[in-house]
């Protein structure tokens, strides 16, 4: 690689809110993280509880993990997603990958989103709920770390 591809994925990283977040430079409202991958809630979610999952290291789309990191993605995913419905009563979830369309964050996450039937959400016009407050947030957040500490017993 040269020189200035080097420095330019370096900027690129040192400037990605989740590499941030994932070396302890950001705040997130965490619910999950393993060596490899970090979960938090969305600042700005579809419906309260829905979470980002991501991995430490920088990766911009699904098409850049490696594929040793599938696995544990998917398998990460899988948990989430039972957190998530467990701990919020929801009827189901939404999983979502975004690449480079659409990806407000150039650094590759996953939506696991709480649904319930007649939730309004329609298509792509998606309505955004906020938190009441920060001990909204902070209860959505243990929630579903503790259905996560539960599931990986």
């Amino acid at each position: 690689m040269s020189q200035n591809k080097t420095n330019d994925v370096e900027t690129e990283h040192s400037s990605c809110v989740f590499c941030k977040i994932a070396a302890g430079g950001a705040t997130a409202s965490i619910v999950y993280e393993s060596a490899q991958l970090l979960a938090f809630l969305d600042n700005h979610p579809l419906f309260p509880g829905h979470v980002l999952l991501c991995p430490r290291e920088h990766c911009t789309t699904l098409l850049d993990i490696p594929k040793a990191l599938s696995g544990p993605l998917m398998e990460a995913t899988r948990l989430l997603a039972e957190a998530v419905e467990s701990a919020l009563d929801a009827e189901g979830t939404f999983i979502a990958i975004n690449n480079r369309v659409s990806q407000t964050v150039p650094h590759l996450h996953i939506h696991i989103v709480p649904r319930r039937r007649r939730d309004g959400l329609r298509g792509f016009f998606w309505p955004r709920q906020h938190y009441k407050d920060e001990a909204a947030r902070e209860a959505v957040r243990y929630a579903i770390e503790r259905q996560m500490q539960k599931l990986m017993v």
